[in-house]
């Protein structure tokens, strides 16, 4: 039996929101790595091949796509870390931030996606990585908008793999718990409310940004060959108990 390789060295790696939280934390480790690392996000990008440009301008998504394979060439792998919580109570959300929620969490990792994989289908081989949540499987106060989103996001990384695993392109997602970044500010700023998260996982701490890496690695490498259509719930056992 041949050992698994979980390396992802030399790979095209594209990630968005690249200029923070998980997607910046995941783009340095992937750089660390020896993977080519093409970040995206609305703000500069320190550090690395970067695309600045607005996901949530659904038309300018073809002209994104072929700015980030400009760089390296078409990618193999795809993450989308990019992400809007408003966390407004269902009676308080506006049509405005409800559009704003749905184009930058679901609908622009799909179109995205859709521009780039022709590239991985080309190689035989490739990877989608959707950045789930929580809210996938479950209501969290203040998130209609983000929680419709997520959910969405759990059902279209099924709906990638069905469309294109033949093709050699596999779609999961990652699902993380609480961990700090700017999405979740207010509530590491509470820190009752983070204590109290804390004590929901199996673990007993909420997750460290490195914690991610290992399972973005693994669904990104050749070990998670065999993989596809899964989320992959990274929250400390948060959701078993």
């Amino acid at each position: 039996m041949n050992l698994p390789s979980f390396s992802v060295e030399g790979r095209i790696v594209c990630i968005t929101g690249a200029s923070s939280g998980i997607g910046k934390a995941l783009a340095g480790a992937f750089a660390v790595a020896g993977s080519r690392v093409v970040g995206v996000a609305r703000r500069n990008i320190d550090g690395m091949a970067g695309v600045q440009a607005d996901l949530s301008d659904l038309g300018a998504t073809s002209a994104t796509a072929e700015a980030v394979s400009s760089i390296y060439g078409a990618p193999d792998i795809l993450i989308n870390a990019a992400g809007l919580n408003p966390r407004k109570h269902a009676d308080e959300v506006t049509l405005e931030e409800w559009t704003r929620t749905i184009d930058l969490n679901l609908n622009a990792p799909f179109f995205l996606a859709q521009a780039l994989v022709e590239g991985m289908k080309v190689k035989g081989w490739g990877r989608i990585i959707n950045i789930a949540s929580l809210q996938s499987e479950r209501a969290f106060p203040s998130g209609a908008a983000y929680g419709a989103s997520k959910g969405g996001v759990a059902q279209l990384t099924r709906a990638m793999a069905e469309a294109w695993s033949s093709a050699g392109v596999t779609a999961n997602a990652i699902a993380p718990g609480f961990f700090p970044t700017e999405l979740t500010s207010k509530v590491f700023d509470d820190p009752q409310r983070a204590a109290q998260n804390a004590a929901q996982t199996c673990i007993g701490r909420n997750g460290r940004l490195e914690d991610l890496v290992g399972p973005a690695f693994f669904l990104s490498s050749p070990a998670s060959d065999y993989v596809t259509g899964q989320i992959l719930f990274v929250d400390g056992g948060y959701t078993a108990k």
